[in-house]
């Protein structure tokens, strides 16, 4: 006799919901939200950090040629703060004092862990009825307070060396703004020492001196062209004295118009 399976009717039951279990699809993973820019109108966001922000303003607005106006700015969780047209690397929050040589539109970027963030401000340069000579004139006039302002300012050496500090670097980037400002305006480097050594040891490291400090401002965007190199050796001492304090006064680079 053939034997027979029975199911009953539970086990039938149960039997299909297994089944019908088994036939489900697995659900498709969602995939996270691009990061992406998350920022406001001039801003990019990493989504590391919290965003930069930054505001940058120029007061006055309108100068004549060799006037000067003062850019400010103001930014939040940045690590560092760059602005175009000739200014560079500046501090998170401050202001500068620019004299632009035509209209320009100077931006500053804002860097953090968080992005970046971009503010503009515009200096409108009205000529006026200058002609080229009052132009170039006025380039001159303007460097040459800038200088007896002491906005630009001198380099200083260690003993028996013509090498560039770190800070005569900074300096030597600072000077570099004011000279690209009045392009018309031909500079002399002169180089200096103190008093010790004889005469024609400190004519040669004066020259070196002087080369040092015009050959960094030519990768800072001054033109070779406009600068003359001189060397005064021990003959100019900026300090009278004969000690370190006065020295180190005197082992100098010094900018002059000409």
């Amino acid at each position: 006799m053939k034997k027979r399976c029975v199911f009953s009717g539970l086990g039938f039951i149960l039997l299909l919901s297994l089944g019908a279990a088994g036939c489900k699809k697995k659900p498709q993973p969602v995939a996270p939200p691009p990061v992406g820019q998350t920022g406001g109108a001039g801003s990019v966001s990493t989504g590391v950090g919290p965003a930069p922000t930054i505001e940058l303003t120029a007061s006055p607005t309108t100068v004549g040629r060799g006037q000067e106006s003062v850019l400010t700015w103001e930014s939040t969780n940045a690590d560092s703060v760059v602005i175009d047209g000739g200014v560079g690397n500046v501090g998170t929050n401050g202001t500068v004092r620019i004299a632009p040589f035509e209209s320009t539109t100077y931006t500053a970027t804002a860097t953090g862990s968080g992005g970046r963030a971009k503010a503009s401000a515009r200096v409108t340069v009205s000529r006026g009825g200058m002609d080229s000579g009052d132009i170039a004139a006025t380039d001159v006039q303007a460097l040459q307070k800038a200088i007896e302002d002491g906005l630009v300012k001198p380099v200083f050496f260690n003993y028996d060396s013509a090498e560039l500090s770190a800070e005569a670097k900074v300096t030597l980037e600072e000077n570099a703004r004011w000279f690209r400002q009045y392009p018309d305006a031909d500079i002399t480097v002169e180089g200096h020492c103190d008093e010790r050594g004889t005469e024609e040891y400190n004519l040669a490291l004066g020259d070196g001196r002087a080369k040092a400090a015009a050959d960094y401002l030519a990768q800072q965007g001054v033109q070779s062209g406009r600068m003359e190199v001189v060397s005064y050796g021990e003959e100019r001492p900026f300090v009278a004295g004969h000690t370190e304090a006065a020295w180190s006064k005197n082992r100098r680079a010094h900018f002059v118009v000409r």
